[in-house]
């Protein structure tokens, strides 16, 4: 079980665009790793374009977003095309990730704030896909100072 103050555990995987991504690769900015279950499903679509639709707040204040599920590199892709979703969407599909951030099984729709020297700030084990966004750049606001 991970806790806030643990440093985020490692990864190593390819997004939408097969450009690979490390957590090495986000050091001194904020970064959300939100996990979800499948693309192109009601709540996660949903999740998807809150995110997208608040992505220059997260810009502003040097955050960056992940998505990572278990779906295909090509099924992320036309998941992002479809929705025109300026972040990246890694692809777990060995499931590594997801092991490592517990999000695997019946909650994985979680998600993961990391400070900018890699530990954790804050977990979001209830995730109302809507308004998760806000909810996230709302935490922040008070952290990112």
């Amino acid at each position: 079980m991970l806790n806030i103050d643990d440093t985020a555990p490692g990864f190593e995987a390819l997004d939408q665009n097969n450009r690979g991504h490390k957590l090495e690769d986000y050091q001194g900015q904020w970064l959300l790793l939100y996990f979800y279950p499948k693309d192109n499903t009601p709540g996660c679509t949903k999740e998807a374009c809150a995110m997208r639709n608040n992505y220059n707040s997260f810009d502003k204040i040097n955050a960056k977003i992940l998505g990572i599920s278990t779906d295909s590199i090509k099924g992320h892709a036309d998941f992002a095309k479809k929705y025109k979703l300026p972040f990246s969407l890694l692809s777990d599909t060995n499931k590594n990730i997801s092991k490592n951030y517990n999000a695997l099984g019946f909650n994985r729709r979680k998600s993961y704030l990391i400070n900018p020297d890699g530990k954790i700030a804050k977990i979001y084990l209830k995730v109302k896909p809507e308004e998760h966004a806000q909810e996230v750049l709302a935490d922040l606001s008070t952290m990112a100072k």
